[in-house]
């Protein structure tokens, strides 16, 4: 199994990576803050207005250590990595299904049956950890009506229609996610998903997790071998990773949505980390940010029992436990690719 490592978020802005050595010193106004042995690290993140040497992109991209950069606030701006690795057989088998309807709808179908099962999931979690509470019984029919769906789900369906109970599935749960939130609703609440930009807290927080998820999932993907941009359930865009956003949808009611609960109705986070730009776009203060990935790093070190593998499996290496499969079943080494299904 490989091994988890550490991603190093830079957030002090004006801070400056350099190379020393096998070493990245992180240095603000000439004092070195950190050093961080390249061995050590899976990936760089950068938020805003930090800048890095050309010494140490090479060093990056020897070692395949992805380095990306973000705004201030979380958006993706670009990602820098060395020569593409894995073999070229396997892209261009990857690139032949993707013209594949059979196969296509395939990969769709299990990538959303995933996505389905676990919103499932964090809906009866909540029901069991509060049987009383207020909401109960709302989670409790968003969680049959996704039931159903996984039914429907079973059938040999086209990727289109893979694609509608998706959105189907997406409406249900959301509809339902503002009675998961139970700490300081007046400040915390859900009244629908809004992106670029988000408009009210929740979305704030569940926006800066999903990026941080597709950047590890977008980093797996490369890692073994297969083009993040030709995806299967997301149709191809020039700049969208389409891959790594088809594995995200497994994920993130895992590792966004029930970390950002947990971070909320713990009030681990506060209202006053939050404020709302002229445009009504609602961005997060620095101190709120570092809390935020300090408790996404915490959640990737923790371990759980993959569904398929059945070995136990830190939840930061899903992604790539996940990339390697996919990449598997399109070598032929698998007659389907499982999902993950977190219980």
């Amino acid at each position: 199994m490989k091994p988890l490592l550490n991603t190093l978020y830079v957030t002090t802005q004006g801070a400056y990576l350099s190379r020393d050595g096998e070493t990245i010193l992180v240095r603000v106004e000439q004092e070195t803050k950190l050093r961080v042995p390249i061995h050590t690290l899976a990936s760089v993140v950068c938020f805003g207005q930090v800048t890095c040497s050309a010494p140490t992109m090479d060093l990056c991209a020897e070692h395949g250590v992805g380095l990306s950069f973000l705004t201030e606030h979380g958006r993706f701006m670009a990602r820098v990595h060395g020569p593409v690795s894995g073999n070229v057989l396997l892209r261009r088998a990857q690139y032949r299904w993707a013209d594949d309807g059979e196969r296509t709808a395939a990969i769709a179908r299990s990538v959303v049956t995933g996505k389905v099962a676990n919103c499932r999931t964090v809906l009866l979690r909540a029901v069991r950890e509060r049987p009383e509470g207020e909401g109960v019984s709302e989670l409790e029919q968003a969680a049959q009506r996704l039931g159903r769906l996984l039914e429907d789900l079973r059938g040999s369906v086209c990727v289109d229609t893979v694609r509608g109970l998706e959105g189907d599935a997406a409406h249900t749960y959301f509809g339902a996610f503002d009675h998961l939130i139970t700490g300081d609703k007046e400040a915390f609440f859900f009244r629908g998903r809004s992106r670029r930009p988000p408009l009210d807290n929740m979305n704030s927080l569940l926006s800066f997790l999903y990026t941080l998820l597709t950047h590890d999932v977008a980093s797996a993907v490369e890692g073994v071998g297969l083009d993040p941009a030709v995806g299967y359930l997301h149709r191809d865009r020039p700049g969208r990773p389409s891959l790594a956003l088809d594995l995200v949808e497994e994920l993130r009611p895992v590792l966004g949505d029930r970390l950002a609960l947990t971070l909320v109705n713990r009030r681990q986070v506060q209202a006053g980390g939050f404020r709302t730009t002229e445009s009504g776009a609602v961005l997060m203060d620095d101190a709120t940010r570092k809390e935020v990935l300090v408790a996404y790093q915490k959640r990737k070190q923790e371990e759980m029992v993959h569904s398929f593998l059945q070995e136990r499996v830190p939840f930061g290496l899903v992604p790539h436990v996940q990339a390697n499969l996919l990449a598997r079943h399109i070598r032929g080494d698998l007659d389907g690719y499982p999902c993950f299904v977190w219980k």
